[in-house]
């Protein structure tokens, strides 16, 4: 008996081995492109020229082929996007396996929030981060302090923008207003009795602390502070955690977007967290709508948010009806033309086009009104140190201070570089 089971084991086992083997070689042509790490760490950086007059539409559209080994998750990454704002544009489809061939459109125009122009602009139901650069205020040195040099919003020239993950629908990310306090590289979790408890539950053991610079810390390698207690802007461990609701509450980032947002970023800078989930915008005499999820449930029905903002805004005469109800209907998060008629041609809105990096070994990207920042190149030179408002140390006025050169292949559109002071602020962190 033990003979034949022996014997009928390795037979088995031929058979598993063969059956493998036919699949490797199926799936072997099939295996299209491959993404890894360092091509996301080094992708370009966009940023968009902020619009003027009444106008608050940047960008446009981008067309995409899936290939074979695509998911959503990569392709949203490359292109400065999430797996959910891809999926939802496209009825939806499938993150992990797109259907390869299919021509999808990438939501890569955007209506900016409501409301000032000024710093860090978070819409939570959108998922995304605007950033109105420069920021309205600059670190200074002042009798030996670090101070606050207020500017008024129109020294903004471009807008940087990036996705997000956010808290769960039971740790709400917050509406507010906000100051960045300090600047953390590498730093510590102390994990929160209540969230601590959560894990050990959920994994039979949890820790007290993470060290900065683990693999598994969930703030990943740089973080904001901010006024608001207990909530950061952070990057993650967990790359495809951006797009959805999975924190405890604070904001997170891709590792290179945190990286970029850091760099650019003083002491000082203001910001909200919004909640919009409808917003309408101007480009020309176009309007157009762009309708997301009311991620939290805040209103009782989105189409009856829908029609008082239209009567708010004193849009009534300009809106066709039943193109918004189809807009609030599909919440696509796609930009669309909301008056009677059709469309205008607008163009690129006499803005400077630049054609979006394609992804490895292929070229489906077609023509965006953003332009190539220089921001990688920046924070791959710009010092790691940080520092908190308050803390008397000498700190250099960047104002006078030339950018530091620049790769050959890179092109500098806003000359930003704004080097940090050399002090570095160490301290523990809560998610």
């Amino acid at each position: 008996m033990r003979m034949s089971t022996r014997i009928g084991n390795r037979a088995l086992g031929r058979y598993i081995a063969a059956g493998l083997l036919i699949l490797f070689w199926c799936a072997a042509p099939a295996a299209g492109r491959t993404w890894n790490e360092n091509e996301f760490e080094n992708r370009p950086l966009f940023d968009y020229p902020l619009p003027a007059d009444k106008d608050s539409v940047v960008g446009s559209f981008t067309g995409y082929k899936i290939e074979h080994g695509d998911t959503l998750l990569d392709i949203g990454r490359w292109y400065g996007l999430s797996g959910t704002e891809i999926s939802d544009a496209n009825g939806h489809i499938d993150w992990w396996a797109p259907p390869v061939g299919r021509e999808v459109v990438l939501p890569t125009e955007h209506i900016l929030p409501e409301g000032p122009k000024v710093g860090i602009v978070m819409n939570i139901p959108e998922m995304r981060i605007y950033y109105f650069y420069p920021p309205p205020v600059r670190a200074r040195r002042h009798r030996g302090k670090l101070t606050p040099a207020a500017f008024s919003s129109s020294d903004a020239r471009v807008v940087y923008t990036f996705p997000v993950g956010l808290g769960r629908f039971d740790w709400k990310t917050p509406v507010a207003a906000w100051t960045v306090t300090a600047k953390l590289t590498n730093p510590t979790w102390v994990v929160p009795q209540d969230i601590y408890e959560e894990h050990l539950e959920r994994d039979g053991e949890a820790d007290h602390v993470i060290p900065g610079g683990e693999p598994d810390n969930p703030l990943g390698h740089y973080k904001l502070d901010l006024s608001l207690p207990e909530y950061g802007i952070h990057g993650t461990d967990v790359p495809w955690g951006v797009g959805m609701n999975v924190s405890h509450g604070c904001i997170r980032l891709y590792p290179e977007d945190i990286e970029r947002l850091f760099m650019k970023t003083p002491v000082g800078t203001p910001g909200r967290f919004v909640y919009q989930p409808i917003k309408f915008g101007w480009r020309g005499d176009a309007l157009y709508v762009e309708v997301h999820d009311d991620l939290y449930a805040v209103y009782p029905g989105l189409w009856n948010h829908a029609v008082h903002e239209v009567q708010r805004l004193k849009l009534e005469k300009y809106v066709d009806m039943g193109k918004l109800e189809k807009a609030v209907e599909t919440k696509s998060g796609l930009v669309t033309y909301v008056m009677p008629g059709a469309e205008p041609d607008q163009g690129l809105d006499g803005a400077e086009a630049a054609s979006l990096p394609p992804p490895p070994e292929t070229a489906p990207a077609v023509a965006s009104t953003a332009t190539t920042s220089d921001a990688t190149a920046a924070a791959a030179s710009a010092p790691a140190d940080t520092t908190s408002a308050g803390d008397d140390v000498p700190v250099t006025d960047d104002s006078t201070m030339a950018p530091e050169a620049l790769p050959s292949d890179t092109v500098s559109h806003d000359g930003d570089w704004e080097p940090l002071p050399a002090t570095t602020v160490h301290g523990d962190s809560v998610e």
